[in-house]
């Protein structure tokens, strides 16, 4: 057995697609255990520790930077040839979400507008000011710290959201986290913060890096990312890591009535807070906020992409509440991202699970903000040729949010002569089927479907991705390798492996094996909206599947009216329509898919294959009095804007639709209410009025 081979080694993180991340962490995973093997189980080494530390700091360098590829049996979560058990994985008590963009004054205004047109006393009276505090967004790693009687008892990373990483010994080794808070505190309280390395430190560990023949790391955020997922805390305790906390997940009490009184707290409980920030009462305030720090922003000492701006009294936070998976009380105001020009080598195309054509611009390697690009989107045909992208062009590129590559312009005065405008594909450079462009999309499609290896595999790539069936084990690299032997097809295949199938394959032995089928076995138990989103159906993404499983709760009544919502007359379908989120195109995505006899064939596979799908649950924020229940509202409220009633009800665990049907239970009736209110007496449905509903949630 030789060594493994590594592919896109030379290649800067940044300028990696997500694809050949994917690709370069598995190489990397399979050279590291077998120089490992090579070390420890056969002292026999084949290359220097410097060079095995160099492929495991480029290990963690691309882990830091693509996340959501980890594999729990990443050799960055072992010791020695014992693989570890890794990390825990810990379920959020309230889901940790993430923020809206900003990137205008015209973005902050219609953030403000928005709060003030949802709360129906400052839509009322435009001239009561609304209070925003506006604090610095440090570019770290988010974290979650539970205390319990004032002792830290665990934390966690972000993760998806709605669960994380046990973290709780390697964050025990951060010198300014409170192991003890001080003062009063609640009996329980869930600080969330950031995780973050100063310039000075990150320049320091770089250079001990340096001197001991490591790998630098690529900025302060990914060495943070980098220390604290390591499984031993030792590791962890040598890295100069600290902690901003400004935010908070369960509570027992309230930590004041307003976010500065609750910033206060968490520092009278002894955690550091990321300062300076400044209580704003006017768009203007808020901005002259934000070109302050951005002016002051290198001398800062630690690093901040943008500033956050959060509606200051926590009652009207509560009201204001939640939208998909972010909050309608804050946004992030986000510093201009650092561009540079580079020359424009060619331009290639990817093809995505669904058949997408994407292409993506080759580039001679540049530095921007820092960090090597290569490789940058050029999104689809439409914006090359809105931008008359050329081959052989001088081409602007940025870091659109300091992360993903883009082309943003070209320099005309520099184009070579000769240059001819780009010319979309006509078939697929996988498996050259024919690539055509529907009316109304933006992106040229392969239709090779079930014959385009390209689509199979990245749909079985995606069926066990992380969000979706999550199979320890098969990563990119082994899910490329089983579908080329034959041994798995269809997602029901990869339940079908035997170890028969595996045994004598290269670099399997039977540990490995036997891991691989433990973790298979596993995820015969799945959750709704896991299962929904690993079907790959178009335009159903992790936000939409939580949707689907949220509002039909099984899998047979999503099924079963998937079915029926074909028919785009039926009640089925009209009340996929109402689904706050759901649009056309998406709905007929939705139906399509199980329209096509194939795709129910798969399904009906792949669920022989499993021993249930566990019905959706909501989390303990989701929960309440109007649990399961249909509501419709119509007329004109007096005391809640409309925005706010149909927040303020799916808050209780209500469905919010927009027609009456015989399966609504409440329709809330205001002033001037029409037909809905003549139709719920039709049919026998309860009114209430916007006062009894006020009651009924409490």
């Amino acid at each position: 057995m030789t060594a493994p081979a590594i592919r896109h080694l030379s290649i800067d993180s940044a300028a990696l697609t997500e694809e050949e991340a994917a690709a370069a962490m598995a190489d990397l995973a399979a050279a590291i255990d077998y120089h490992g093997e090579r070390y420890h189980a056969e002292d026999a080494p084949e290359i220097s520790d410097a060079e095995y530390d160099a492929l495991f700091h480029r290990l963690q360098e691309l882990e830091a930077r693509f996340p959501e590829l980890i594999r729990a049996d990443s050799p960055t979560n072992r010791v020695g040839a014992t693989p570890a058990a890794g990390f825990g994985k810990v379920r959020h008590a309230i889901p940790m979400l993430s923020l809206g963009n900003a990137f205008s004054r015209e973005d902050v205004e219609g953030f403000v507008d928005s709060v003030r047109n949802f709360l129906a006393e400052l839509r009322a009276d435009p001239n009561q000011a609304l209070e925003v505090v506006a604090e610095l967004k440090i570019d770290g790693l988010s974290c979650s710290l539970r205390y319990e009687k004032g002792q830290l008892v665990q934390a966690a990373t972000r993760g998806d959201g709605q669960e994380g990483e046990d973290v709780t010994a390697n964050v025990r080794t951060i010198e300014n986290v409170p192991q003890r808070l001080k003062g009063a505190a609640p009996d329980i309280l869930e600080v969330r913060g950031e995780v973050y390395m100063t310039d000075a430190d990150f320049m320091a560990l770089n250079e001990r890096q340096q001197e001991a023949g490591g790998k630098l790391f690529a900025n302060p955020r990914n060495a943070a990312a980098g220390s604290l997922r390591q499984l031993d805390p030792a590791i962890t305790r040598s890295r100069p890591l600290r902690f901003f906390g400004y935010a908070w997940g369960e509570v027992s009490q309230p930590l004041g009535a307003t976010q500065e009184e609750a910033r206060q707290a968490l520092a009278g409980f002894g955690f550091s807070l990321n300062e300076p920030s400044r209580l704003c009462r006017s768009v203007d305030e808020m901005l002259a906020f934000y070109e302050d720090i951005g002016n002051a922003r290198a001398t800062l000492g630690f690093s901040i992409d943008g500033i956050v701006y959060k509606v200051n009294r926590l009652d009207l936070q509560q009201r204001l509440g939640f939208v998909s998976r972010a909050p309608r009380w804050a946004i992030a105001h986000k510093f201009p991202p650092e561009q540079a020009r580079t020359r424009l080598n060619g331009i290639t195309l990817q093809v995505g699970r669904t058949g997408a054509l994407t292409p993506v611009a080759e580039l001679t390697p540049i530095n921007v903000g820092g960090v090597m690009v290569g490789r940058a989107t050029l999104h689809n045909e439409d914006y090359i040729a809105d931008k008359d992208i050329r081959i052989g062009d001088m081409v602007v590129v940025q870091r659109a949010g300091d992360v993903i590559p883009q082309i943003v312009s070209v320099v005309p005065d520099l184009r070579p002569e000769g240059a001819e405008p780009w010319q979309p594909p006509t078939e697929c450079p996988i498996c050259h089927s024919a690539a055509v462009r529907e009316p109304g999309e933006a992106k040229r499609f392969c239709t090779g479907g079930l014959v385009c290896e390209a689509q199979a595999v990245e749909r079985l790539r995606h069926f066990v991705s992380r969000d979706a069936f999550d199979i320890e084990g098969l990563g990119w690299k082994t899910v490329v390798e089983f579908h080329e032997a034959g041994l798995i097809k269809t997602p029901a295949d990869i339940f079908r492996l035997k170890a028969s199938d595996i045994e004598g394959r290269e670099g399997w032995k039977e540990l490995s094996i036997s891991k691989l089928l433990k973790s298979i076995e596993a995820r015969k138990i799945i959750p709704l909206d896991r299962f929904i989103l690993a079907l790959g159906i178009r335009q159903v993404g992790q936000t939409t599947a939580r949707l689907m499983a949220k509002h039909y709760r099984t899998l047979d009544h999503w099924r079963e009216a998937m079915s029926a919502a074909a028919d785009p007359e039926s009640d089925a379908y009209r009340e996929l329509m109402n689904i706050d989120g759901i649009g056309g195109d998406t709905a007929k995505d939705l139906t399509d898919f199980f329209i096509e006899e194939n795709n129910r064939a798969a399904v009906d596979d792949l669920l022989g294959e499993l021993e249930t799908v566990e019905p959706f649950v909501l989390a303990a924020r989701e929960g309440g009095v109007l649990d399961g229940k249909t509501v419709v509202f119509t007329g004109t409220l007096v005391q809640l804007t409309r925005g706010e009633a149909k927040a303020r009800a799916e808050a209780a665990g209500a469905k919010v639709t927009g027609s009456v049907s015989a399966k609504t239970d409440y329709v809330v009736v205001g002033a001037d209410a029409g037909s809905k209110a003549a139709k719920a007496q039709e049919l026998g449905v309860a009114t209430i009025s916007e006062d009894d509903f006020l009651a009924l949630i409490g």
